[in-house]
Parts: structure tokens; sequence; C-alpha cells
């Protein structure tokens, strides 16, 4: 009964046509149903919206704010860390905020805040001293988790306030340094 059939496939339809054997033509179209990848694929709105809050935010953060702003990633669901990780991965976009000091090879993030390290080189003072300082409410800083790397805000007052002539010296590498004088 048919003579033959034609296929004619774009990005969105699917264009059939049947020839009958009698010369009749029957001419469907049909939606394409889309791929797996586009099933998945987070909304382009959502995407410009990560590239806005990279800069100076965490992941994390950004995951809170797409979130209460009930925006929603491929598949639906709700944001994690990680998905915005990936987002940021896919779309290559820089982020500003890391959470792990490593990845801030100058020791401040996009929004200003100082890992624990650099904070205490830049008061000339141990890291022991400045989680101290933070546990006491002397210095404002955030943490990923319970034991994540702290990260602090410092002002030019604060650093001007707390910060130490001189670094001080520990009593073993001092002398440490004078048995290898002793020793040379």
């Amino acid at each position: 009964m048919i003579k033959d059939v034609t296929l004619n496939r774009g990005k969105k339809l699917i264009e059939i046509n049947i020839r009958w054997q009698t010369g009749a033509l029957t001419s469907l179209i049909l939606t394409r149903l889309p791929k797996s990848c586009e099933v998945r694929q987070t909304d382009g709105t959502v995407v410009n919206r990560v590239r806005e809050l990279a800069p100076d935010h965490t992941d994390r953060q950004i995951a809170e704010l797409l979130n209460l702003e009930q925006l929603k990633p491929g598949l639906g669901r709700e944001f994690s860390h990680r998905k915005v990780n990936f987002i940021r991965w896919a779309y290559d976009i820089a982020g500003g905020c890391p959470e792990e000091p490593g990845c801030c090879p100058s020791g401040q993030r996009g929004d200003g805040r100082y890992s624990a390290l650099a904070t205490a080189k830049l008061l000339n003072v141990n890291v022991s001293t400045i989680a101290e300082w933070c546990k006491l409410g002397k210095l404002d800083s955030i943490r990923a988790g319970t034991s994540g790397p702290r990260w602090i805000k410092l002002t030019p007052e604060l650093i001007a306030q707390l910060r130490s002539p001189v670094q001080r010296k520990w009593k073993y590498r001092e002398s440490a340094q004078k048995a290898k004088q002793c020793y040379s």
C-alpha cells in the first residue's frame, strides 16, 4: 500500500511524507522529542544569574540565593553547591570566592575576605591567634562547615588596630636556627 516514505528532520520538527501506491500524498509534522542532554540543560537565565553572582559569592551562597529565587537546575529539584560548581565549570565561569584557600593564591577572595594564613601574615601574628580572635568575636569570619577554613573580613582600621609590629619568633625555631649556625 505504501510506495515510499520521506523523513525531513529539523531542529524542532520532523516532517513525514507518505506516498501511497495510488499516488496520493499524506504529510505529517511532528514535534521532535528533546535529547536527554537538552532535558538536563539548565536554563540560560539561571546560567546568567550564576555568572552575575560568581565574582563575589561562594558556590554555597549562590545555591542558597538561586533556591530563594525559586530557580531550578536542568532536572528540577534544588541547587546545591556541587550543581553550581558544575554550571561554572560547564560554562567556563570563574569563581571569585572559593571556599578552599588553596584556590586563592593571593589569599584574598573576590568578596574581600582573607584566608586565615593571609590574615596572620598581614597582622604579623600566628594562625592560632587568628583562630582565637575569631572564636572571641574580635574578627568577623565565616566558614563553609564546622571545620572548614576561615575567611576573615578586614578593614584598614582593624588592620591598624590589631597589627603587631614584628612577627613573633617561637623559641623552638630560634634554638633550631642557633643549632644550625653552630654546626655550619
